[in-house]
């Protein structure tokens, strides 16, 4: 049997797909709500838990060069040393005072060498002390985050193992949905479904009100809406309109205001008729 063109369904035929098309997506919200906050957590851990390595990285980067910078420097105070030694040796065999002070100036100078790379190598093992500290503490932090990401990430597993086959079945539902409607009014749909705050694109009426926003629908809009001559929406927020009984809905038929107020009028009635037997018997 060929497939019916979406565009020669009724009216009727139209608002009842797209009522249903409603419902799977409501029921894939409710699963994707199951997991709330999750999905977002477990990002945002990812994010830390990335931030957190190549900071880590970089830290383990600056002990290295600064270790590096120390290896320098301790090789340069031998070279020093050496050279104080040698001056030292050749002062004792000068034969006239203009050598005796270039070696002499050579000796305070590689002993000022020796001074300056000490201090050198202090000042980069304090950093390195101070960076090991934050590495420690970034280290310690990685480890935290890395637990949370893994207690997040199996109950994120947990949830979508228990609504995967369901969630897949109510998107197989909506394709197949989604293909019998026309483009233009399923853009519309799905438009009016970004734009409301509860996910709903079309709903029925309620308590001669939208179900949507829940503002009044005058009586003969309501008998429009009861025609399916034509796709109708609410004039407040836009969400399309649908007969309860179309949209398979059973309401429960409120007891009548008038009749409400029949009863208390007559109780009304009743009890002052009794009150007044009353006072006169107390009377006679």
């Amino acid at each position: 049997m060929a497939k019916k063109d979406p565009t020669d369904l009724s009216v009727e035929e139209k608002l009842k797909t797209l009522f249903q098309l409603q419902s799977a997506l409501s029921a894939i919200d409710e699963k994707k709500a199951l997991r709330g906050e999750l999905p977002l957590e477990v990002e945002d851990l990812d994010a830390e838990i990335e931030g957190l390595t190549t900071r880590i990285e970089r830290i383990k980067a600056e002990i290295g060069e600064f270790e590096r910078a120390i290896s320098q420097k301790k090789g340069e105070i031998i070279e020093a040393q050496n050279s104080v030694e040698r001056y030292k040796n050749q002062i004792n065999e000068v034969k006239n005072n203009r050598e005796y002070d270039t070696l002499s100036k050579e000796i305070e100078f590689q002993s000022l060498e020796i001074e300056l790379c000490n201090k050198k190598i202090n000042e980069a093992q304090k950093r390195i002390a101070e960076r090991n500290e934050d590495l420690a503490g970034a280290e310690a932090l990685l480890q935290e985050k890395q637990a949370d990401l893994a207690q997040k990430r199996s109950e994120l597993d947990e949830i979508m193992e228990e609504t995967r086959a369901e969630e897949e079945k109510m998107k197989e539902k909506s394709k197949d949905l989604e293909a019998k409607i026309e483009p233009r009014l399923l853009t519309a749909f799905k438009r009016i479904r970004k734009n409301a705050r509860n996910g709903l694109g079309i709903v029925y009426v309620q308590r001669d009100a939208c179900g949507g926003c829940f503002n009044k629908i005058p009586p003969q809009r309501q008998l429009d809406i009861k025609m399916h001559k034509k796709v109708i929406v609410c004039e407040y927020c836009g969400r399309i309109l649908i007969d309860p009984e179309l949209a398979g809905v059973k309401v429960e038929k409120a007891v009548d205001t008038e009749e409400k107020k029949t009863r208390k009028r007559s109780t009304v009635r009743k009890t002052s008729s009794s009150k007044k037997s009353t006072d006169a018997n107390d009377m006679d």
